[in-house]
């Protein structure tokens, strides 16, 4: 079984790929999550600055780590000793060499959906560093945007929740309330469609379930 998902899914990521090189990003495949990390590293030349926001997938395949021990300039706002200077540092990220992030879904003709609550992953996802280099899982494709926007407030949101100490419906219910909480970790809704700057965003997809 697990044989037969790999194949389909290398299949569906080629589709993907394609995709996303006619909205003038770059896309690749990575069978394990070794292989992702080895493809971000040998895109991330050494001594470049580079920042994240707040992306499981991004850890889960040791890329955090990976920079944070190695040669880089990085802006670690997980760092940070106080609200203060993790905004600090956030502001400065608009400004470096690679951000590192996720997508919480990509549909299969490459377009990306995000859906934030400060939104500052959302923003340097539009504009700022000068590379972004997106991690996703293969359980983050949708068929199309509206897939994506569902996925996103009623698989990834009610999930994500649980790691804040928030109140909010789909945190407690587990399931969206479309909701106008202070508490909402979905406030800002970024659809790409088109990147203008070609070689400037990267995805790349993963033979594995990582983040939400």
């Amino acid at each position: 079984m697990q044989e037969m998902t790999s194949v389909r899914n290398k299949k569906r990521a080629e589709v993907v790929i394609k995709g996303l090189k006619s909205r003038q990003m770059t896309g690749y495949y990575a069978e394990t999550k070794e292989e992702a990390l080895k493809i971000a590293l040998d895109l991330i030349p050494e001594g470049s600055s580079i920042g994240w926001g707040g992306s499981v997938s991004v850890a889960d395949i040791g890329l955090k780590d990976a920079v944070i021990n190695g040669n880089y300039n990085v802006l670690n706002r997980d760092a940070a000793k106080d609200k203060k200077e993790k905004r600090e540092i956030e502001t400065k990220i608009f400004g470096c060499d690679y951000f590192l992030s996720s997508s919480n879904a990509v549909t299969e003709d490459g377009i990306l959906i995000n859906l934030d609550g400060n939104s500052n992953r959302v923003a340097a996802i539009a504009y700022g560093p000068e590379h972004v280099i997106m991690v996703v899982g293969m359980n983050k494709i949708v068929e199309d945007v509206d897939e994506g926007i569902y996925r996103v407030r009623n698989t990834a949101a009610p999930i994500n929740s649980q790691r804040f100490d928030i109140k909010t419906p789909c945190k407690v219910n587990g399931c969206c309330a479309n909701c106008k909480s202070p508490d909402s970790i979905c406030c800002q809704l970024l659809i790409t469609r088109l990147e203008r700057h070609p070689d400037r965003v990267h995805v790349i997809l993963v033979n594995e379930d990582l983040g939400f």
